[in-house]
C-alpha cells in the first residue's frame, strides 16, 4: 500500500518511518536549530551575504529596496537589466516573487507572458515592503536579483517555471532530496502546495526514484508528458555540497536548501529554510525519521563538508 494514503492510520505511518509535524518541531528543530540563528535564513539578504563570503554560488544581487520612498527609484536600480526577479526578503513558499523575463521602454513582461506597466510593478514592490508576503506580516524589504536561466537538462520536465532541488540537511549531512517541477496548475511555480510535481531523488546518484502530484504517485509530467523516471540531476555532488556548506554557514542542525541549476553558472543556492516542510517524504515514498536516526547512529562525526558529501555519495 502507498504509505501516504489519506486513510492510512498514524500507526502505519510511524511504522513506515514517517517524521510527523510534531516530531519535526519538538524533537528535531527545537533541539538543533537555535532561534537566534533563524534570521540567517529567514532574511534572504543576510543569507545571500553569508553565502557570498564563503563562495557558495547564488544569483547575483542587483539591489535592495528598503523604504517606501525608494520605490520610485526602482527604475534606476534595474537600469541596464532586461530581466530580473523581485522577491520579499522574508517571504516563503514563493509568495511575492515576481519574475520579469523582459523589460524595455517601461514595459515589464513576466515569465507567464503577462505585460505589466510601471505602476503595477511599483504596487507589487510597495506590497512587499508593507509585509503582504512576509512571514508573520512583518515589514519587509524587496530584493532584486538576476534571473536564473535553467539548464536545458530539465527542459522537458518543467512547465515554464524554473525547477529546483530541495535538499534536507541534518547535522551537516544531506539526508533526503527531491526536485520540484512547475506545472500549468502551479502557474510556473515549483511549489507542491500549488500543484507542482515532486520527484524523489536517490542520494547517491541524483536519479529519480519516485514522483507525486497532489500526494498521488505519477510517472508522467501532467503537462509536458515527460517520463519523470528518466530524470537525473547533473552535477549532483555540487548540489549536495551547497547543502552541506549551508550547515557551517548557518549553524543550523536541520535545514532545507533550495538549489537551481543555471545553464552557465551551474548549481546555485536560491534560499535556505530553518523549518523545511515534510512533503519531501511523500515525493520519495518513504519516511525521514529513520534516515535521521541512521545519521545519528552510524554517520561519522567531525568531517568537513566535502567529506560528508563523499560519505553520502558512497553510503547514502
Amino acid at each position: 500500500m502507498w504509505p501516504f494514503d489519506a486513510f492510512v492510520s498514524p500507526k502505519k505511518l510511524r511504522a513506515a518511518g514517517v517524521l510527523g509535524m510534531n516530531a519535526r518541531n519538538y524533537k528535531v528543530i527545537s533541539h538543533f536549530n537555535k532561534r537566534s540563528l533563524y534570521p540567517l535564513v529567514d532574511d534572504k539578504v543576510q543569507t545571500k551575504t553569508l553565502a557570498n563570503k564563503i563562495d557558495i554560488n547564488t544569483p547575483k544581487m542587483i539591489g535592495v529596496v528598503e523604504h517606501q520612498y525608494e520605490v520610485t527609484d526602482f527604475l534606476s536600480i534595474v537600469k541596464g537589466h532586461s530581466e530580473f526577479v523581485v522577491k520579499p526578503a522574508h517571504g516563503s513558499q514563493g509568495k511575492g516573487v515576481l519574475v520579469i523575463k523582459k523589460y524595455a521602454d517601461g514595459v515589464f513582461t513576466t515569465a507567464s507572458g503577462k505585460v505589466l506597466k510601471f505602476k503595477e510593478v511599483y504596487q507589487h514592490i510597495s506590497n512587499i515592503l508593507s509585509g503582504l508576503y512576509s512571514l508573520g506580516g512583518q515589514y519587509d524589504v524587496a530584493l532584486i536579483e538576476e534571473l536564473v536561466h535553467f539548464s536545458d537538462a530539465f527542459q522537458n520536465f518543467s512547465y515554464q517555471g524554473i525547477p529546483d532541488v530541495r535538499v534536507i540537511v541534518y547535522k551537516g549531512y544531506p539526508a533526503m532530496s527531491m526536485m520540484r517541477l512547475a506545472t500549468k496548475e502551479s502557474e510556473g511555480r515549483a511549489n507542491l502546495h500549488q500543484g507542482a510535481v515532486g520527484v524523489g531523488l536517490d542520494m547517491r546518484t541524483g536519479r529519480a526514484i519516485n514522483a507525486v502530484s497532489h500526494n498521488v504517485p505519477i510517472s508522467i509530467h501532467p503537462d509536458t508528458q515527460a517520463d519523470l523516471m528518466t530524470l537525473q540531476v547533473p552535477l549532483w555532488k555540487e548540489h549536495l555540497m551547497i547543502g552541506a556548506q549551508a550547515y557551517e554557514m548557518t549553524g543550523l542542525g536541520y535545514l532545507g536548501a533550495d538549489i537551481v541549476l543555471d545553464k552557465e553558472r551551474g548549481p546555485m543556492m536560491l534560499e535556505l529554510n530553518a523549518r523545511p516542510g515534510l512533503a519531501i517524504q511523500i515525493a520519495n515514498g518513504f519516511g525521514l525519521r529513520d534516515v535521521l536516526k541512521k545519521i545519528d547512529k552510524k554517520y561519522p562525526k567531525n568531517l568537513s563538508a566535502e567529506e560528508r558529501v563523499e560519505y553520502v555519495l558512497n553510503n547514502g
